[in-house]
């Protein structure tokens, strides 16, 4: 690790000494064990483990089937149920038909504004600082890369924490510990045959791998990131953010791979959203006559942006060529919904099948698109609106009455709840559960708010939201935001100074929670600024409103 860090270190000064002018492309900064070090394979074909050759019993009387697809930094303006890119021009109706045709849940909330947090949120169904998984796991030459690569004309730019280095286990100790019980080890209890596809960004180390986590079988990558297609490939049109240091050192650095149970990395063979697709297929057409339970971890739209040029060239009346790449990933990744609900009712699984559609968390500022998460303020990276308000949406057509729409604010953990109640699966009793069954609520068995607080943290940077109020606290810069959602849901008019008996009482909450949370497993290494009204490529002025992101 130590050696690791060091070459990462020399190279880095090679860049602040001259070389930051070399095309990062053609620049390798670094071999990072599980991104582009191992050698990757040509494409073979994948057989999915059958289930039984005919069924038992009808659909109907079996435990309905569960798909969890996860959209990768999706913004809450992307679907066009909410609005749509390309000023409503560019459509989701797969995505759109998902929602309509089962619950909305306007106000879905992410378990954390990173990738990793959230995903271990939605896999345990407790907040991830239970157990201490509080920072999105990044390897440490990344972290020290960061501030390097960054625009060097910011007044305020990111810091890397060189003294935490020795209290950082290695990237791929970075995970959901081998003690928690994630939704695929809970589904089996009951029988069922669990499928992981696509992203996994919860730990690479035995005990932690999606096959040790209670999965049947896993197709997909362990790190946070892979490309679409090669960069060269003719079919593919790429997007690069030169402002950007988290997407210069993804280009550098990531491959182009899949691994299926653990084996030796080979290379999809296509567009990866549509490989994926074309997989979840086969899984489903291999699992038809018994429950299974499948988690689709698209890595779309995250970067490198990348999407295939039909796509692309469908779209030529959006003029900015970066928006233009964006939607056209989007449209990839609704083509990918569409197809699977297609499957689901030709296999006649469609009325039993409990499907689930979010993003991890809102859309990145540093894609330089302004309106991903509009009408919220805020991004990926901080707890404004539009950093954990995501798209959210449930079909089940035998349980969930079409049109159904749920105000009351949820989060991902409820997901594991839900999907355990639609199985009949026992909720783990040794452990607090934050997760909340749903069901009742869709269904209008149940009234009021499933949670009467949902609480975030990352580092020195916390927030409750109780009942319509939402507090806010940071440590750097010291500030706090009090927001009334009933009648200011896009944060717009701070309350803190003439409310201070609310601030008071939400600090108590605030307090009262972390008390329940353990300590981070591993420290945050990077301090950034992120403007909350500011777009990537545009510099945090005097007087904007910014957090500085722990991770």
């Amino acid at each position: 690790m130590k050696r690791a860090v060091w070459i990462g270190g020399a190279l880095a000064g090679l860049l602040v000494l001259g070389f930051g002018g070399v095309a990062l492309k053609d620049y390798v900064i670094l071999h990072i064990a599980g991104w582009r070090a191992p050698p990757v394979g040509p494409n073979r074909p994948v057989v999915w483990e059958p289930g039984p050759a005919s069924a038992t019993e009808a659909p109907a009387d079996r435990p309905p089937n569960v798909i969890v697809i996860l959209a990768d930094d999706l913004g809450f303006n992307d679907v066009s149920l909410n609005g749509g890119l390309g000023e409503g021009s560019v459509r989701t109706p797969n995505i759109d038909g998902l929602a309509q045709g089962g619950a909305v849940l306007a106000s879905g909330y992410a378990g954390n504004a990173t990738c990793s947090p959230s995903r271990a949120a939605l896999m345990t169904g407790r907040y991830p600082t239970r157990f201490g998984f509080e920072f999105t796991s990044i390897p440490v030459q990344m972290a020290q890369l960061i501030p390097t690569l960054a625009p060097r004309d910011r007044e305020l730019r990111p810091v890397f924490r060189r003294d935490r280095v020795d209290q950082t286990p290695s990237y791929e100790q970075m995970g959901v510990p081998a003690g928690e019980i994630t939704l695929a080890e809970l589904l089996k209890t009951r029988g069922y045959h669990t499928m992981h596809l696509g992203k996994w960004h919860l730990g690479e180390t035995a005990g932690m791998r999606p096959e040790d986590q209670g999965f049947d079988e896993s197709l997909g990558f362990m790190v946070g990131g892979q490309m679409y297609l090669p960069a060269r490939d003719p079919d593919v049109v790429n997007s690069r953010q030169d402002f950007d240091p988290i997407d210069k050192f993804l280009w550098a650095n990531l491959p182009y791979s899949v691994q299926y149970n653990g084996g030796d990395r080979f290379h999809p063979d296509g567009y990866i959203t549509d490989y994926l697709t074309d997989q979840a297929l086969a899984g489903i057409r291999a699992n038809r006559n018994r429950p299974f339970f499948m988690y689709l971890a698209y890595n779309a739209p995250h970067t490198p942006l990348q999407a295939l040029k039909s796509d692309y060239d469908a779209l030529s009346h959006i003029t900015d060529h970066r928006e233009r790449v964006y939607a056209a990933m989007i449209v990839a990744l609704d083509r990918g919904v569409g197809r699977i609900m297609a499957e689901l009712k030709a296999q006649g699984l469609d009325d039993n099948t409990l499907v689930v559609f979010t993003s991890d968390n809102g859309g990145a500022n540093y894609i330089g698109l302004p309106d991903i998460n509009k009408p919220f303020r805020g991004w990926k990276l901080t707890f404004f609106e539009g950093g954990i308000r995501v798209p959210y949406f449930m079909n089940w057509p035998a349980r969930i009455p079409a049109g159904t729409r749920l105000t009351a604010p949820v989060s991902h953990f409820d997901i594991f709840a839900t999907a355990a109640a639609a199985a009949g699966a026992s909720m783990p009793s040794d452990r607090a559960m934050d997760g909340v069954d749903l069901s009742p609520f869709l269904s209008g068995q149940s009234s009021g708010r499933p949670h009467e607080a949902l609480f975030w943290r990352s580092g020195g940077y916390r927030v409750v939201r109780a009942g319509d109020w939402k507090l806010q606290v940071l440590d750097r810069p010291a500030r706090t935001w009090l927001f009334d959602l009933a009648s200011d849901p896009t944060e717009r008019n701070d309350l803190a100074a003439s409310r201070p008996e609310v601030v008071a009482a939400l600090r108590a909450q605030l307090e009262a929670h972390d008390r329940t949370q353990r300590a981070p497993m591993w420290p945050a290494l990077v301090e950034a600024p992120v403007g909350v009204d500011r777009t990537g490529d545009q510099p945090i002025q005097t007087g904007d409103t910014y957090v500085t992101w722990s991770n």
